[in-house]
This record gives C-alpha cells, sequence and structure tokens, in this order.
C-alpha cells in the first residue's frame, strides 16, 4: 500500500495495526510477571543510569509529566521515584495502554493513559511541567516539524521536554547482515522504511503483523523541528552506548566509536 508522505493519519492508522498485534509478545509470559511484580515495589525504575543522570538534574518534585508514545507506561510510572506525578501517558496502541493499566494498578498510581493519534489529540488535553519522549518513539512519526509543535503545545509555562532516543548515525547500520560494520542505509533517506512482522525487543521472531512504517531522521531534522516549534534546546548529549535492542550491542566499546544514542533537554 502506497501512503502519502503527508497522511499522517493513514500512517498512524497503519502503525497502531502493528502495535496492538505485537502486544501480546510482551504482556505475557516470565518478563511480564518480573515487571508487574517490580512496578509494586517502592521506587520503582526501569530507567537506565544514562536517563536516570539526566532527570536527577531536574526538579521533577510535585511536577506533572506527560510521556509520548508511552507504550505499556512502565517509564511513566517510573518517574514516580523522582517525585513526579505521571499524569498522562499517550499512546495509539489500546492493547499495550491495557497492560499500563495493569502496572499502573500494581504500583497504585492513577495517570490517565490515552489512546490517540499525536497529530489528532483531543483539545482539553492540558499542559505539563515535563514532556517526555525515549526510544523508538521518533521513527514512528512522517512529521517531525508537527510533531514537536504538538508536543510544545503539551507544556505548560516554564516547561521541560527530554528525548532519550536512538542517535540517527545508528539508523545507517544492520546488525543482523553479513556485513554490519559497512553503512547499509543512507544518513540522508527519508523514506519510509517498511516493516514486517510483529514488534520484539530482543530480535526474537514477532510472527505475522500488519505492515508499519518507520522513518529515520537526521539529528539536524531533530534539531530543527524543535527549533521550529519554539524550543530552546538546553542541553544535547551524545553516548556511546545503545538503548535499543540487544543486537545493537556489536557497535560499542570500538577504538572507532560511534555516536549510538543521545540526551536532549529543552525548554519552552
Amino acid at each position: 500500500m502506497t501512503i502519502d508522505r503527508n497522511d499522517t493519519a493513514a500512517y498512524a492508522a497503519a502503525n497502531k495495526r502493528t502495535w496492538d498485534a505485537s502486544a501480546h509478545l510482551h504482556g505475557t509470559g516470565p518478563a511480564w510477571e518480573t515487571l508487574l511484580t517490580q512496578a509494586a515495589q517502592p521506587a520503582f525504575s526501569v530507567f537506565d543510569d544514562c536517563i536516570t543522570q539526566t532527570l536527577e538534574h531536574l526538579d521533577l518534585k510535585g511536577k506533572r509529566v506527560v510521556q509520548v508514545g508511552c507504550n505499556n507506561a512502565r517509564e511513566l510510572l517510573s518517574l514516580a521515584s523522582f517525585g513526579a506525578v505521571p499524569a498522562l501517558g499517550i499512546d495509539q496502541s489500546a492493547a499495550f495502554l491495557a497492560q499500563g493499566a495493569q502496572l499502573a494498578q500494581a504500583a497504585g498510581l492513577t495517570p490517565r493513559l490515552l489512546e490517540a493519534n499525536i497529530y489528532d489529540l483531543p483539545d482539553d488535553i492540558g499542559q505539563f511541567d515535563l514532556v517526555l519522549i525515549t526510544i523508538g518513539v521518533l521513527g514512528w512519526m512522517p512529521d517531525l516539524p508537527r510533531f514537536f509543535q504538538v508536543v510544545f503545545d503539551l507544556m505548560a509555562p516554564d516547561a521541560k521536554l527530554v528525548i532519550y532516543e536512538t542517535h540517527p548515525v545508528l539508523e545507517m547500520f544492520a546488525p543482523e547482515t553479513d556485513t554490519p560494520f559497512e553503512p547499509e542505509y543512507s544518513y540522508f533517506d527519508t523514506a519510509p522504511d517498511i516493516h514486517e512482522g510483529g514488534i520484539t525487543y530482543d530480535g526474537s521472531d514477532g510472527g505475522d503483523a500488519p505492515t508499519g512504517y518507520w522513518f529515520s531522521h537526521t539529528m539536524g531534522a531533530i534539531l530543527n523541528g524543535c527549533i521550529a516549534a519554539g524550543l530552546c534546546i538546553e542541553n544535547l548529549t551524545e553516548h556511546p552506548h545503545s538503548n535499543r535492542e540487544a543486537e545493537f550491542d556489536i557497535y560499542a566499546d570500538r577504538a572507532a566509536q560511534m555516536p549510538m544514542s543521545f540526551t536532549l533537554v529543552a525548554a519552552n
């Protein structure tokens, strides 16, 4: 199926089907049961040391937080360990949000979990002191300038935006090929990458699922999208570690090290 690049609603609908069909791969089994148990513990957090340090440098006590692309809300709920109020999680997958409701109940927290296309949010959604975006969200967005305008509109006065994402350079490489250290994709290719099959995080076969569409964005496109929306970039830190699937770890700890992830902090 060919979709017009400007038809964000069609891309959102396709990707929603992909994620909903993948949810069952994540909501059962030992890993899910362990996550449910952990969510009920004091100071529950799934954040790694890198994003933890970034969040610790912000004054989050009592601050209302929204996570865009919250998946099953495990990261949104983790923000309570910093004294923040996990107020809203937005995701297009009802199936993952249902898992989030289970985790929230285990954690004794009551965030609003909203199923929505980020490009078409309800008018009464409100504003927040922190907007959080983590791994894998930007790649599902066909229109970054419009996306960051929506993010800006979610921010209360003096709010912060924190992004912890895959570095765009890493998108050039394919660890599953016979030549994983040779660039497989152009850094500047903006055409949607067709994703077939269920989405897993451990490299396993996810089985059949409806077609999804992934978009690579340059660092320039990300920064310019923030700036065009009216955001002031306070800090951009590039990291030599991966925050995505384990197969990408082959690119870490090398003499000629490329950037693998980044943290961006911005204000309105």
